[in-house]
């Protein structure tokens, strides 16, 4: 694959890991270097149980990134917890992308 198949090519990033101050070097290469390879980047954060204001921070960095970079950054899953930070510091619109709620989390 040519580099110019990789800008143009849809990826897909799913953190594992919780996004916390303990974590925050390593998520930050790896949101960053994602970011850089593809022209869109679609990030599933649904299985991250915990996210602080260092985890928030590498998200809004990633965006601006992006953003920068011309590309695209589209959260496509939320965990629990990253929607819960997201809408305590009023970002749903910065991130602008569609939050799912299951069913079983409503009641």
């Amino acid at each position: 694959m040519s580099d110019n198949d990789a800008d143009a090519a849809v990826g897909r990033l799913a953190l594992d890991a919780d996004l916390t101050i303990y974590h925050a070097i390593a998520a930050k290469r790896q949101l960053l270097d994602a970011v850089r390879a593809r022209k869109t980047l679609e990030l599933d954060l649904s299985r991250v149980g915990e996210i602080d204001t260092a985890g928030f921070q590498l998200l809004v960095l990633a965006k601006r990134e992006a953003q920068r970079l011309g590309r695209t950054l589209r959260i496509v899953a939320h965990s629990p917890a990253v929607l819960e930070v997201i809408e305590f510091y009023n970002m749903v619109a910065y991130f602008g992308d569609p939050v799912v709620i299951p069913a079983a989390e409503r009641n």
